[in-house]
């Protein structure tokens, strides 16, 4: 490995080399004769380019791929176990299930990378060996190296990471859900917006870290060390979900939508305004116009089919929440949260409230990194100074919307830019 104390001989390929290696292996994944998995392992292949290659299930053991390019690549699958990543540039990268065991990430930058189940716990550093196959230079297990890592808006869903060092790496709104972080190594680390439901963080020190508003429902943070970390806004278990405690937004929210349907007669219209509401799991379908949730935690709800038109959801929580086909035509969403938050097909146009009057919906300040808005309606929306980096609007209706100050890094179907 680059920089680890270790001589070792790796072969130096060419650009021209690698592209025709690169060529037979989509030869094979098209059914074409002349088709042959890629081999990398042990070679040098630092600095060059893998641009949106189909590398899946390609072997790069112990290669060096320093300062690479592999932006927008499939590696799925692949095995880079103990590689040198030092300073690549793998952004956009899918690497679900790859097994990258003892490699060295310092540096490198997977904004936006799919590590769906990935495996980067401790390995052994092993080379080519005529008499014993692979011999193994460092006989104790090495832990992987991402000191410096860029993971901002990575998918991490369930990845394996027990043992890393990740000192000062930053996992800003990465999707964290049920990944195993044991003892990692996470000190100055930013997870600021992370989604770290379910993850188990036992043993793991996370002194000095950055975890506002990163979700830690359901996280296990047995034994670890947390001196220094910054966890205003975190998101804790949901009080409504302890055995034996029953929430009164439930009925509450029925009588709301009752009020809705009769035009008044009927029911009552409640407030919200600060509550937690992730005990009542769904909401599909519910009438709840006019509802007044300023700073209410909606995260992870099933919202598909709901009405919320004029609704007041300031600084709203609703990341990861599924707001399929919603009704939001002139709702209040000034800073709220919508992270990763699926919106197709939504109503977000300006509501008509007479002759000559409309009411646009407001997103101003909102948070829509990662968010699904295919589809989706917002004609005359005001997004100013919002975020949609990484968002889809592939098939979104943007006329006459406000855009002022919009984040689209990394934006898929947005034709105004």
């Amino acid at each position: 490995m680059s920089g680890s104390g270790v001589a070792t001989n790796r072969r130096r390929l060419t650009q021209a080399e690698l592209d025709k290696i690169c060529q037979r292996h989509d030869r094979l994944w098209r059914a074409q004769p002349g088709g042959a998995r890629a081999v990398f392992s042990h070679t040098d292949v630092s600095g060059l380019d893998f641009r949106a290659r189909n590398l899946t299930d390609a072997d790069f053991t112990g290669a060096i791929l320093a300062n690479a390019d592999l932006r927008g690549a499939k590696l799925d699958n692949a095995t880079l176990f103990g590689a040198d990543l030092q300073n690549a540039l793998l952004s956009e990268a899918s690497l679900r299930r790859t097994d990258l065991r003892g490699a060295c990430l310092r540096g490198a930058d997977l904004s936006g990378a799919d590590l769906y189940e990935a495996d980067m716990r401790e390995g052994q550093i092993a080379v080519p060996d005529a008499e014993q196959g692979l011999r193994v230079l460092e006989p104790s297990n090495r832990a992987s190296d991402a000191c410096g890592v860029v993971l901002v808006g990575a998918n991490l869903t369930r990845s394996r990471l027990s043992g890393i060092t990740a000192i000062k790496a930053d996992f800003t709104d990465a999707v964290m859900k049920d990944a195993k972080l044991v003892r990692a190594n996470l000190k100055q680390a930013s997870f600021v917006g992370a989604d770290l439901s379910g993850a188990d963080l036992s043993g793991a020190n996370v002194s000095g870290a950055d975890l506002r508003d990163a979700v830690l429902a359901g996280a296990k943070t047995m034994g670890w060390t947390a001196d220094g970390a910054d966890l205003r806004g975190a998101l804790r278990d949901c009080v409504d979900d302890a055995p034996g405690t029953e929430s009164p937004y439930a009925a509450m929210l029925s009588a709301h939508a009752e009020w809705c349907d009769s035009g008044g007669q009927q029911g009552a219209p409640s407030v919200f305004d600060g509550a937690d509401l992730r005990g009542l799991k769904s909401i599909r379908g519910f009438n709840l116009a006019a509802l007044s949730a300023t700073g209410a935690v909606f995260y992870g709800l099933d919202m598909e089919g709901v009405q919320l038109q004029g609704a007041r959801l300031e600084g709203a929580d609703l990341r990861s929440c599924n707001l399929a086909g919603a009704d939001l035509r002139g709702a209040r969403l000034m800073g709220a949260k919508l992270s990763n938050a699926d919106l197709r097909k939504a109503q977000l146009s300006a509501l008509v409230i007479g002759a000559d009057r409309l009411m646009p919906t407001n997103l101003s300040r909102a948070k829509l990194t990662g968010a699904d808005l295919s589809s989706a309606d917002l004609r005359r929306a005001i997004l100013t100074d919002a975020d949609l980096e990484r968002a889809n609007l592939t098939g979104a209706v943007t006329q006459e919307a406000e855009l002022a100050r919009v984040n689209v890094r990394g934006v898929r179907g947005l034709s105004l830019f």
